[in-house]
């Protein structure tokens, strides 16, 4: 075996003279199962715990532990109100560019021309007159700023009225006057001459008569302005003048009408004018809104009138934005999913999402919003927004999601509603930014939230497989390359590994991706000494290394790998010195030692697994074993830290230094420090941590393979130690402590030893109560026997009262109907078989041949066991 001097039977049966078995057995190929087996208590990967990460105690777009100063980070918190969205945004584009009217002003210049379609108004007389005009102009406009967006009861104009062609803003505010009104106005503000006054009052009069008659419901109409100073005549202008009241009013909804069919205008008035009414009633209680804007919804979405398509959306919209000041999470739930679903953009897509996350920071929202498909919307937003131009609306957006990723219910709808492909999408899209582009700095806010977001789908299996199958890995890392300078996003990055390198299929992945173990290196010498970061790089590559041999040979070979674990080694040395020396301070006041490794003890536990995990590669191994830097660091371990204060970390010591001892290199550290090591385990064998003991034993296993190391376990009388330790009644325990004792009994002088404390019974003991179940154990007691036996007179005199029971157990186990156990499945029956007959089968036959011949027995019945 490797743990010890090995023993191998000689070939040749008719040999008289035996020999010790101090040589490695060389049997018949293994298989792999057979040399991970064989290779158990010698050369052992380390297990440990995931770094724990804290819940965040407070819902934001950037936790407490930023790197980002507030002053250069997006705020969590802000204030919105309706003022925040843009209703001038909310018009409807018609796509279709006008051209300029071929236009010429012509001059009424008799009776006849009175009924021409042109007005010309006089000039005024004074400055005085042009004063009262503008005053009275700008009293027009404050006025048609005010009201409600629902209330006019006009119906349109004739259609086949021609519209005012201006190059004057439109004016968008609404009317809600009765004609009467409009009239008033109309005198008191315009300064028509009164043959063009009367022409206008005549047309409005008559008309409106007719218009009012006609009225079937409640209409929106807007008005459009003039000039504010009418030219005079004679004074060249490219801009049309306005002919009549008609015209000034452009047909009553001008834009939000273009090509309005009569389904959707008769739509409008029967199933979405009545909602919008009492969505007005601010006063009215929050549930009756809520239940309005459900309505809103259902109608729109029923009629397929969600997105741009109604013609009227901007008269809808702003109805919605006057309710956000309404002070009510449930109410703005519900207005945020219409207002999306609505597809607006630019400043009102951020005001929106800003509102969503708003929500969001709330976890007493969550069941609402689980209620509400929130999600649906905001994952439509990722999934069709442009990313540059629309960056901050994403952020907020993405920081939405990230929040709802904090609830389990949240979380796998995100999965079944493929948010993984989505988000994967979204960070490939972030990576092709480069980092001289306008919008990488904003974009890596972006990012944070997208991460974090995936550091949460990452507990989920559903979640790990669509990450697996959609190239995750690659993704990550090209984030984390072109963003080794953000803090925040490669801490997420390394959480998001973390999680996923638990897992056997996503750290061959993750291996298989060479570029990985540059950027770990990279990360570990710029942020050496970001407790966090270096915590969880230090774990995946602790499971990158645990089963992956190509691995293990990848991560040694790059440059200055090694010398980055020694300098992390000696920096979290340093800093658990100061703390230890500040604990035994607090100790002397009465304060205990905290139970759970300190953060400084967790990076030397993780770092020291990774040395293990690489010591498996037998070129690595080697090399790791003559770098005396590392085993000096080791052994320094041993030497301050107590196994009572940190258990973990000083297992994990000797585990290391017993796997470095298995390899016989010249200039070994191992080899030249082996006193002092075994000094350093005499002190952890004499604890009361049974773990702690085992890892003691199993370096002398392999240290006693050196006659200064043995002569120092009898010096020590650490032989009477492991010969008590056969009567624990544990395999691995016995084992480790069976290793010893053969590698003694290969000096003659020392093989009496076994005769001190009942050693020859209580092998015989373990032989008989591990024999059948662990047939490993069982070759290796045979070879201490055999070993112990090369100068036998007397099967009696070598091994006393023991004899007897000996010969009968060798006999009954070398008895395959009787050794092996048929109850077990075949491939388990195969493998014990295989073990049976390569490994004990040759050792215990030569050593009953060996007391047969030196012993009288008569004849007995075997007992099956």
């Amino acid at each position: 075996v490797l743990l010890c001097r090995g023993m191998q039977a000689s070939k040749n049966k008719n040999t008289e003279k035996a020999e010790p078995f101090y040589r490695l057995s060389v049997p018949k190929q293994k298989t792999s199962s057979e040399i991970i087996n064989e290779a158990r208590n010698v050369l052992r990967t380390l297990r440990t715990r995931r770094p724990f990460t804290p819940t965040e105690d407070q819902r934001k777009l950037f936790g407490c532990g930023s790197s980002r100063a507030p002053q250069n980070r997006p705020p969590s918190v802000f204030s919105l109100h309706a003022s925040s969205f843009d209703l001038a945004e909310s018009r409807p584009v018609s796509g279709v560019r006008l051209s300029p009217l071929d236009h010429k002003p012509v001059l009424v210049t008799s009776a006849k021309d009175e009924d021409s379609s042109i007005s010309l108004p006089k000039p005024p007389a004074s400055a005085a007159e042009v004063r009262k005009v503008s005053s009275a102009r700008a009293h027009l406009f404050g006025r048609t700023s005010q009201g409600s967006f629902l209330s006019a009861k006009m119906v349109p104009p004739d259609q086949n009225e021609e519209k005012l062609d201006s190059g004057e803003p439109a004016m968008m505010n609404n009317l809600c006057r009765s004609n009467n009104n409009c009239l008033e106005e109309q005198r008191s503000y315009t300064p028509f001459n009164d043959e063009s006054r009367q022409l206008i009052c005549n047309e409005c009069i008559s008309k409106s008569e007719d218009f009012l008659k006609g009225t079937a419901g409640n209409f929106l109409f807007q008005l459009r302005g003039e000039s504010d100073q009418m030219k005079e005549p004679g004074i060249n202008s490219s801009r049309p003048r306005i002919t009549g009241w008609k015209r000034r009013v452009t047909g009553l909804e001008d834009e939000t009408r273009i090509n309005e069919s009569e389904e959707e205008e008769s739509f409008w008035h029967i199933k979405i004018l009545p909602i919008l009414h009492e969505l007005e009633k601010v006063e009215d209680n929050i549930e009756n809104l809520c239940l309005a804007c459900t309505k809103l919804y259902q109608a729109l979405n029923e009629e397929n009138m969600l997105g741009k398509r109604l013609k009227r959306r901007s008269v809808l919209l702003k109805t919605l934005y006057k309710l956000v000041d309404v002070d009510s999470d449930p109410l703005c739930l519900k207005l945020a999913k219409i207002i999306l679903a609505m597809k607006v953009d630019g400043k009102n897509l951020l005001s929106v999402c800003k509102l969503a996350f708003k929500i969001c920071r709330n976890e007493k929202n969550d069941y609402i919003i689980q209620n509400d498909r929130l999600l649906d919307c905001l994952l439509e937003v990722l999934r069709t927004e442009d990313l540059q131009k629309n960056n901050e609306a994403l952020l907020y957006c993405m920081g939405a999601i990230k929040l709802m990723s904090g609830n389990a219910v949240l979380l796998n709808e995100m999965v079944n509603k493929g948010a993984v492909e989505m988000l994967l999408q979204l960070m490939k899209q972030i990576n092709n930014i480069k980092e001289n582009d306008t919008y990488f700095s904003n974009l890596g806010h972006l990012l944070v939230q997208l991460t974090a977001t995936l550091r949460n789908l990452a507990d989920l299996p559903s979640a790990r497989r669509q990450l697996l199958c959609s190239g995750a890995v690659s993704e990550l890392c090209a984030a984390l390359e072109q963003r080794v300078d953000d803090k925040d996003v490669c801490i997420y990055i390394v959480r998001i590994f973390s999680k996923l390198s638990f897992y056997n299929d996503f750290c061959a992945a993750l291996a298989d991706c060479s570029r990985c173990y540059i950027l770990f290196l990279a990360l570990l010498n710029k942020y050496q000494k970001k407790q966090d970061l270096v915590i969880r790089i230090i774990f995946i590559l602790g499971n990158l290394t645990a089963k992956n041999n190509q691995a293990r040979e990848q991560f040694f070979k790059e440059k200055g790998s090694v010398n980055t674990l020694i300098s992390l080694f000696q920096t979290y040395h340093e800093l658990d010195l100061n703390a230890q020396k500040w604990y035994h301070e607090k100790e002397e006041e009465g304060k205990t030692h905290p139970k759970d490794p300190s953060e400084a003890e967790d990076v030397l536990i993780k770092l020291i697994r990774v040395l293990a995990n690489l010591s498996i590669h037998p070129s690595v191994g080697a090399a790791l074993a003559a770098a005396h830097r590392v085993v000096e660091l080791l052994v320094t371990v041993l030497e301050y830290k107590s196994i009572d204060d940190c258990e973990e970390l000083v297992i994990n010591a000797a585990t290391t230094i017993n796997n470095l001892s298995y390899y016989k290199v010249k200039s070994s550290a191992v080899q030249d420090k082996k006193l002092h090591i075994a000094e350093m385990l005499l002190k952890l064998l004499m604890s009361n941590n049974m773990d702690g003991v085992v890892e003691a034993v199993r370096v002398f296993g392999n240290l006693s393979q050196y006659h200064e190391i043995c002569d120092f376990i009898i010096q020590k009388k650490i032989y009477k130690f492991m010969i008590a330790l056969l009567d624990a009644k544990n395999q691995d325990v016995c084992f480790s402590a069976c290793g010893v004792l053969l590698n003694l009994t290969v000096d003659k002088n020392k093989r009496a030893l076994l005769m001190e404390e009942g050693g020859i019974g209580k092998l015989v003991d373990c032989l008989q109560d591990f024999g059948p179940a662990d047939w490993q154990l069982a070759c290796l007691i045979c070879k201490t026997l055999w070993n112990y036996s090369e100068n036998i007179t007397s099967a009696a005199s070598c091994f006393g009262e023991d004899a007897d029971t000996l010969l009968v157990l060798l006999t009954s186990l070398l008895d395959e109907e009787v050794a092996l156990d048929y109850s077990l499945d075949r491939d388990l029956r195969d493998y014990q078989k295989l073990y049976w007959e390569r490994e004990f089968k040759p050792v215990a036959e030569k050593l009953l041949d060996r007391i047969q011949s030196h012993h009288f027995l008569p004849t007995v019945t075997i007992t099956p066991f």
